[in-house]
């Protein structure tokens, strides 16, 4: 897979590096987001150990990195073969000696596997950190996929507490990003997949951008053991904390029950701490009306990750069938649904692209916020309401229509309209924007539109 982007990313590790004393780095994210491949870029042309947790016994996990660090320091003296570390105190000594002129990298891939075997580590770091500060070139990186023991390596009472000089979150790719793994398909092509794989890196190097779409979801949904039919339960097992009030909560909001009260009555259960955790991992995304805050009561959720909303949403209740064999005469039906299922997450793309035109100024002056709007009684909803200073007043509306073309004039009626519900907005001062996937059509003079070519661009 050819590595794109992650441009931020690099340049705050190779900041870090380029510290004079730099403490322990670590990066974390969800599974599949590209962080070993980040790191590998980052580390190309770096004199670098790699070491990945595999919960083998703690002697097996010390005898295999002995052998990595033979294989990357081919000119060391010490015959690692003959005298192995006897543990990991000795270990990172040796490798503090080695890195005393010149810097080395050290890498810890999952780590929390190694932590499962060898729960001193951690505390065998702090001290090796705090002996070895400023008497050693050795920069060690801590990875893993496993979130919330990622983020309690960095909590006050954490023995790795306050040693950290980097901590970067590794986040899925967002449109403009995702468009940079998939530069032969159609801007709207893009979207598409897009909105049913969304930003993980792996999912996006999948698609066949040779392939039709149909030969596409053939391939990697519709039959037994389809890369994306596997990872939908593989994202639920591993994604989310153990037991089974986290995958309740996910089936709710896919089912359309999005109010908290609607959640817990289908759960059973007060889903608070579930929802939150669930937020933490962009799992779930909480949505208010852009114009009101935290404290308000208009509260829906939504399933963020674009993928699990299309496992959820469509392909899980077709798994038992598409195991038995019946993918084929199912590909038809899940071409119609997917059609009716993408509208949520081409909204999101559309807000998406909002922010990115506030943040290069386009959008004018003193953006603070973004995000949906609708009313106590659903009877009017805009997918995008800008706001700006800090008043909050609402400079700019928009609608996302998932077609891939439509006629701009009963539209931005009926958006005119619909803004008149806004409060202290006069539609007079507003600018109004039109989103097709293609084209928007027979546009009127000061109405603004975009579409997937500059969403996916």
């Amino acid at each position: 897979m050819r590595f794109v982007n992650r441009v931020r990313e690099l340049a705050d590790l190779r900041r870090w590096w380029s510290a004079p004393a730099p403490r322990a780095a670590v990066v974390w994210g969800r599974r599949r987001t590209g962080k070993t491949a980040l790191i590998q870029e980052f580390a190309q042309d770096l004199p670098a150990i790699f070491h990945t947790g595999a919960g083998r016994p703690a002697a097996g996990e010390l005898a295999q990195f002995g052998r990595q660090v033979a294989a990357a320091l081919p000119t060391m003296t010490r015959d690692l073969a003959q005298r192995p570390y006897r543990d990991w105190d000795e270990a990172l000594d040796h490798l503090g000696e080695l890195a005393s002129s010149e810097p080395l990298l050290l890498v810890f891939d999952e780590f929390p596997e190694l932590v499962s075997t060898s729960p001193e580590l951690p505390g065998v770091l702090r001290a090796f950190l705090d002996r070895a500060h400023g008497r050693t070139r050795l920069r060690i990186l801590l990875c893993g996929s496993a979130v919330r023991h990622m983020e309690a390596l960095q909590e006050q009472r954490a023995p790795l507490y306050g040693r950290f000089d980097l901590t970067l979150l590794v986040h899925p790719f967002t449109p403009r990003e995702a468009a940079l793994m998939l530069r032969s398909l159609a801007p709207a092509d893009r979207a598409l997949v897009y909105g049913l794989v969304g930003g993980i890196p792996l999912y996006l190097s999948w698609w066949d951008q040779s392939a039709s779409i149909v030969d596409n979801l053939r391939r990697l949904v519709c039959q037994p053991a389809a890369p994306l039919l596997t990872e939908g339960r593989l994202v639920l097992a591993t994604e989310v904390e153990q037991g089974d009030l986290p995958g309740a909560v996910l089936h709710a909001i896919a089912g359309g029950r999005t109010r908290y009260n609607e959640i817990k009555d289908w759960v059973r259960a007060e889903p608070a701490r579930t929802l939150d955790r669930l937020m933490e991992l962009r799992l779930v995304e909480r949505l208010i009306p852009v114009t009101e805050t935290e404290r308000t009561r208009r509260k829906v959720h939504r399933i963020a990750d674009n993928f699990l909303a299309f496992y959820l949403g469509i392909v899980e209740r077709f798994r038992p069938e598409i195991e038995r064999g019946l993918g084929e005469s199912i590909l038809g039906v899940l071409q119609q649904a997917i059609d009716e299922h993408l509208g949520p997450a081409w909204e999101a793309a559309f807000r998406d692209h909002l922010r990115h035109l506030a943040q290069t100024g386009e959008l004018g002056p003193d953006i603070v916020a973004i995000g949906p709007f609708w009313t106590d009684d659903s009877q009017t909803e805009i997918d995008a309401v800008a706001l700006a200073g800090r008043s909050r007043r609402p400079v700019l509306v928009g609608e996302a229509k998932w077609a891939r073309s439509v006629s701009a004039p009963r539209l931005y009626g009926d958006l005119r309209a619909k803004a008149t519900r806004l409060p202290e907005a006069d539609p007079d001062d507003l600018r109004f924007m039109l989103c097709a996937r293609d084209e928007v059509r027979d546009v009127p003079e000061g109405l603004v539109t975009c579409t997937a070519a500059d969403i996916f661009a």
